[in-house]
């Protein structure tokens, strides 16, 4: 087994890869470019809804159109202002640091996001002490950590729709009908694991 402190991805006893990221939120605005796109497909929807309601009406007209994009320009500029403060608040609050520990292997992938107050180092020792005291019993790797993480996102690989590599985030999109998941990696790691997720996602188109 590699040095766990040096954050490559591990191969624990339980036959689970497992690896911490540390997102720099001041460097890597993916964060925030998902929520632009929550709120770009919501006002694309609501632009199609005030559409179809105006023509089954009979009251579209061109004035009426421009005027509704006028007022949807407004808006969008209103969110970019909004979401931007939001997310520099929301930034400040988790210490500029978003850390997440990745458990993957053949069936699922699954991203847990720890608390605020639980940094990398911190959870590097964590697995260490946990693959070392699992030599014998693979159930119990993670299982503390588990149970301390603020949210979850699990992704069965065999339902995956798409994978995205964007390398310049360190982020692989793993995409289902109605699930967004967000795996990040390091630059040394980040073929291995879109390669592994390519060869045991069946149905996912790729980039």
């Amino acid at each position: 087994m590699k040095n766990i402190s040096n954050n490559r991805i591990i191969l624990y006893p339980d036959g689970k890869y497992r690896w911490v990221y540390e997102l720099n939120m001041l460097k890597n605005y993916s964060i925030l470019f998902d929520v632009w796109k929550v709120f770009g497909i919501t006002l694309i929807i609501i632009v199609i809804l005030f559409l179809i309601i105006a023509l089954f009406d009979g009251d579209f007209s061109l004035d009426n159109f421009s005027g509704m994009f006028f007022s949807l320009g407004i808006a969008i500029g209103i969110i970019l202002v909004l979401s931007v403060i939001g997310y520099f608040v929301y930034a400040a609050m988790s210490g500029w640091k978003y850390a997440v520990l990745f458990i993957m292997d053949e069936k699922e992938v699954v991203h847990q996001q720890m608390p605020r107050t639980i940094k990398k180092g911190q959870l590097l020792g964590e697995l260490a002490m946990l693959a070392g005291a699992a030599t014998g019993k693979p159930g119990i790797v993670g299982t503390g950590l588990l149970a301390r993480s603020h949210t979850s996102m699990t992704s069965t690989l065999e339902n995956v729709e798409r994978l995205i590599p964007c390398r310049w985030m360190n982020l692989i999109k793993v995409n289902q009908l109605l699930a967004k998941n967000r795996v990040y990696v390091t630059d040394e790691d980040f073929d291995f694991v879109y390669d592994f997720l390519c060869t045991h996602c069946p149905k996912a188109k790729k980039g």
